[in-house]
């Protein structure tokens, strides 16, 4: 059983950058595809960011890309997510997630592939 803790969350201008880390303990890390979601209130939860589990391979949602940084420390079993250029529409609770992964390289994008989820770390973008 994986457990994964999120922190990193806040309030944040406009402009403003945040780092999020996912904490995992239970398991061993580097087998384990990553990724980050993200649900707004009233929204559906959203793939935001993934890792594949030797950190070689990423993939985003489209409105986060050049914005958004997602990266693994496989030694300290951490997942960041750097968020650069925050905007409102950002606001949301963020999730992380993981998977064993077969494959060093793949990325998973969709809810129903993940095993493991944290608490969440509530993340809001004032005008």
């Amino acid at each position: 059983q994986v457990r994964l803790v999120e922190s990193g969350g806040g309030l944040v201008q406009t402009g403003d950058s945040l780092k999020l880390s996912c904490a995992a303990s239970g398991g061993t890390f580097d087998n384990y595809a990553m990724a980050w979601f993200r649900q707004a209130r009233g929204e559906e939860r959203e793939f935001v960011a993934g890792i594949s589990k030797n950190g070689v391979s990423t993939d985003y949602l489209d409105s986060v890309k050049g914005r958004y940084f997602v990266s693994r420390d496989n030694a300290k079993s951490l997942v960041f997510l750097q968020m650069n250029n925050l905007k409102p529409e950002d606001t949301s609770v963020y999730y992380c997630a993981a998977v064993p992964a077969a494959s060093t390289s793949v990325v998973r994008k969709f809810q129903w592939q993940f095993d493991f989820w944290g608490q969440g770390t509530q993340v809001t973008v004032s005008p």
